[in-house]
């Protein structure tokens, strides 16, 4: 039998210092000395949080857990320790906490530091059902210091699975996060004295080329060996390039003596028979991540039992901005083919009833998909289903994981922390690059009904141009033009050059204190109307929003000449606020950038026009377009066009 270290607890992080409560709750005094990475306690100390809180019932249920045991080094007076266990109440998204404590255990310290190893009961008479979570409390009368602290378990050695994992980054002219996440992996990854060190490589493609390779002390190319940081210069393919280049290094490293041959033989060309890497961990650039993430993930995947050996395992994304508040880990793709989160709401994992909530509610289902903000993905299905599609960004990930249809794996302190997604409305992205990559994903996976997207298609445009919103509308046309020309033209379209002929159409926003200072003093400004959540609940007015009503249908003298304000990005406002006006004001969501929309009778019939053109073509065409993409995805996802197309994107 051979101890194996699951998790360790994590007593400080600088990014969490003004949120503790993800790390502890303390009920005294605590101090962390990072020359020497001790935790000192005066009084009391609760672990059962979003990090240092043992996800049981999730660890049960992904590796068949059956012993589990905390080691902890202590110096200093004595201290009793207690074990907490969560448990859900309620049901749905109304589950709260009820919490019990096992027996205390008095221990005694010294001097120096003394080794204790508390063995916990997983299933005994006092315990029947698995917690959700577990947690240590200590509670010191005295100043105690605590080092070292983890929870293990025992299993037999042919019971660990070999893992080792690609860390792929994709970046572009982001040196003040990459530079950052390099030093992160190499001094506190790679450099630990954990198992993950010798079994983990980043590999950072570089899309704008701007690296400065031997400053950052990493190998250069794309065919370093397991062990290091390898920055791979990369011509500008968006996301989905660079996440293909990273997996084809990952699946091109010369094998090594001792990796077993698949047992599978690889379905694309190109992939060596036998391979160093079993996972291929994508992860954006612009994020914050705690080495610790990429430990419990290592870890996770080398118990993994059958039913789980080829899950993804997805990491949650936290927001930046609010380090506590959780805003996705594992979503799905609805029918209509928009896209939801198993979890509802965002959770404030600084609170317990929320942590509970967060391992309880369930991510299973059809068609889910985890994003590529942290996403660990097994070779072997790489090896069966391909490389991605060539996108460029957005919907590369939801694709990907709609071809794959696999179960994945989630649990609490493996995340990231990435910016929100409120107030970045660009029309480039969010109309044109989601319009025209989802539909691709329908017509290639077949995950949402084609019919009921297509109704969502026609509804979004007429509600673009009743706001005025021309360029979103213009976009949004361009999308299903784009998509019509078919395979050929999205293998050799330039995806960076297109980005930036597109972003240039995007509405342009300027701070508000540039308008008209008239024109400003006359808008009801509702800040509950801004940020994309509409504020109004009454189901009358709700019917009537969605009534055709489009104030280009009225003569002049029938429209109000004062503005109104709107969302930049939807029309979140009552609609009898915002139908009858001439002028509306367009405003981020939080009142400091506007673009003024005003009304143009002639833009909007030549958008008319060109919508029922393509809307008839659309309906001739449709079905023939839809196979051709099938019909290409085989060549579209293999290495042999990947090279092909980063070698002619490279010369341009």
């Amino acid at each position: 039998m051979k101890a194996f270290k699951l998790a360790n607890l994590l007593f400080s992080d600088d990014f969490l210092a003004e949120s503790p409560e993800l790390l502890y709750r303390a009920d005294g005094v605590v101090d962390f000395d990072a020359a020497d990475r001790t935790f000192a306690v005066a009084g009391a100390v609760d672990f059962l949080t979003y990090f240092n809180a043992f996800p049981l019932a999730k660890w049960r249920e992904y590796t068949g857990l059956d012993n589990l045991a905390l080691h902890i080094e202590v110096a200093g007076a004595d201290f009793d320790a207690t074990i907490l266990r969560a448990y859900p109440q309620g049901q749905g998204d109304g589950i709260t906490a009820r919490v019990e404590e096992d027996a205390v255990r008095h221990l005694g310290a010294s001097d120096d530091f003394a080794t204790y190893l508390l063995e916990i009961p997983i299933e005994s008479e006092s315990h029947p059902l698995d917690a959700t979570l577990l947690g240590l409390r200590i509670e010191a009368p005295d100043a105690v210091v605590i080092r070292n602290a983890y929870f293990l378990t025992r299993v037999p050695d042919d019971a660990i699975r070999p893992v080792r994992i690609a860390l792929v980054t994709t970046t572009f002219d982001n040196e003040q996060y990459i530079r950052p996440n390099i030093e992160l992996v190499k001094n506190q990854v790679l450099g630990s004295s954990d198992e993950i060190a010798q079994h983990f490589h980043l590999f950072v493609v570089d899309n704008g080329r701007t690296l400065d390779v031997e400053a950052l002390g990493c190998d250069a190319g794309g065919d370093g060996a397991c062990g290091g940081v390898t920055v791979v210069p990369n011509p500008n393919v968006g996301g989905a390039g660079g996440f293909a280049r990273g997996m084809m290094c990952a699946l091109e490293v010369p094998p090594r003596a001792d990796a077993p041959a698949p047992a599978d033989a690889p379905a694309v060309a190109g992939v060596r028979p036998q391979d160093p890497f079993t996972h291929v961990l994508l992860m954006d650039d612009d994020v914050h991540v705690s080495p610790e993430s990429f430990k419990r993930c290592f870890n996770l995947l080398s118990l993994a039992r059958p039913e789980y050996a080829d899950a993804f395992v997805n990491g949650a994304m936290l927001q930046l901005q609010h380090p506590d508040i959780q805003f996705e880990d594992v979503s799905f793709v609805r029918e209509t083919g928009g896209y939801q989160r198993y979890k509802m709401r965002p959770l404030d994992v600084s609170r317990r009833d929320d942590c509970v909530r967060n391992e309880a509610l369930p991510i299973t289902g059809r068609n889910s998909y985890g994003a590529w903000w942290f996403s660990c993905i097994p070779v072997s299905a790489i090896r069966r289903h391909g490389l991605p599609l060539p996108l460029f960004i957005r919907i590369d990930d939801i694709e990907f994981a709609m071809r794959c249809q696999p179960t994945y794996m989630a649990m609490s302190g493996i995340c990231v922390w990435h910016s929100a997604f409120n107030n970045r409305y660009r029309a480039s992205v969010d109309a044109y690059q989601y319009q025209r990559n989802m539909m691709i994903c329908i017509a290639v996976d077949g995950c949402s009904s084609e019919r009921a997207f297509m109704m969502r298609f026609w509804r979004n445009f007429h509600m673009f141009t009743r706001v005025m919103n021309y360029e979103a509308a213009e976009l949004w046309l361009d999308a299903l033009q784009d998509y019509l020309r078919g395979p050929k033209w999205l293998a050799s379209v330039d995806g960076a050059k297109l980005m930036r002929e597109m972003a240039e159409r995007n509405e342009k926003m300027v701070p508000i204190e540039e308008l008209d200072p008239e024109l400003v003093g006359k808008l009801d400004i509702r800040p509950e109307w801004l940020g994309g959540a509409a504020a109004f609940k009454n189901p009358v007015l709700k019917v009537l929003e969605t009534l055709p009503h489009d104030r280009h249908w009225f003569p002049d003298f029938m429209l109000r000449k004062n503005p109104a304000a709107v969302d930049y990005s939807v029309n979140s406002s009552p609609w009898q606020e915002v139908a009858m006006r001439r002028t509306l004001v367009a405003l981020d969501a939080d009142a400091k950038h506007a673009h003024v929309r005003t009304m143009d009778r002639e833009r909007y019939r030549a958008l008319q026009k060109r919508y029922r053109g393509l809307r008839r073509e659309y309906r001739a065409r449709g079905a023939e377009v839809a196979q051709a993409y099938r019909d290409a995805m085989p060549e579209l996802t293999s290495i042999a066009f990947w090279r092909k197309y980063l070698e002619q994107r490279a010369q341009d």
